[in-house]
């Protein structure tokens, strides 16, 4: 049967990939990806055929593996992070529902036995950096209004607020972009506290890697570009300092019990 892997190999650190997608990566002839991924994965890339398709073509690149892989390839598409996260594995799904109601003209994708691998996501490799401050229930999202209208985002936000979550905000911030941010932070601060603890990680894992805590009244938008995933507290989120080390946390409700 043809096989396509639909792969997600984490933030950027080599050591952060699942042996499972290092495996998967090894059985595969072919790899589809924005370059960038494949180059964070150096040698263990070497030897496949690499089908390089820039930022924006997100529907080819998705459209070519599944085609490589019904032609017998076996075919890995390679996504940073988690590939099921703001990523490419829903395009490839909707492509094969789409096929199922009769509105592609691609039967053969139908054939295609697709396995998903997980990877660390921005959000939890941020975490991990300044402690657990995804501790308690939180939640994602995308400040990008390419693809869903603003005022959806802008409800969404509001309800994080209203329920109390954790927040990681992806596609924080780009060029064209640029004040998305500053309301969600205006929209946030109307239910907690201006010295909610928030965590600016940028190039997580990688050789460029910064990480800023900050607090929620503090922040500043003109520290956010398109590299930077912004992940703000809850009214519970605390800020910790033992000398020179810095945590933030988010508790469960231990303390009844403690």
């Amino acid at each position: 049967m043809s096989k396509l892997f639909l792969i997600g190999t984490g933030p950027g650190d080599i050591d952060l990939v699942a042996p499972k997608a290092l495996a998967a990566i090894k059985a595969s002839t072919d790899l589809v990806a924005y370059g960038l991924y494949l180059d964070l994965l150096g040698q263990i890339c070497d030897g496949k055929i690499h089908h390089d398709l820039p930022l924006g073509q997100e529907i080819n690149r998705a459209r070519l593996a599944l085609d490589l892989a019904a032609s017998g390839k076996a075919t890995a598409l390679v996504s940073s992070g988690d590939i099921g996260i703001y990523a490419m594995a829903t395009l490839v799904f909707e492509l094969i529902d789409r096929q199922l109601q009769g509105l592609e003209n691609s039967p053969q994708w139908l054939d295609v036995d697709i396995e998903t691998i997980p990877g660390i996501s921005a959000m939890q490799a941020g975490s991990s950096k300044v402690g657990a401050i995804l501790g308690h229930d939180f939640c994602t999202i995308s400040l990008s209004d390419l693809l869903t209208p603003w005022q959806t985002i802008k409800k969404r936000i509001e309800c994080c607020a209203l329920g109390d979550f954790v927040v990681s905000f992806y596609n924080p911030k780009s060029i064209k972009r640029d004040w998305q941010l500053g309301v969600a932070r205006d929209i946030l601060l109307e239910h907690r506290p201006a010295d909610t603890p928030v965590l600016l990680g940028r190039q997580l894992t990688r050789d460029e890697e910064s990480i800023t805590l900050t607090t929620l009244g503090e922040l500043n938008v003109d520290d956010v570009d398109m590299f930077t995933m912004v992940t703000v507290g809850n009214s519970q989120s605390k800020h910790i300092v033992n000398g020179d080390k810095e945590w933030i946390y988010t508790p469960r409700g231990y303390d009844k019990k403690l």
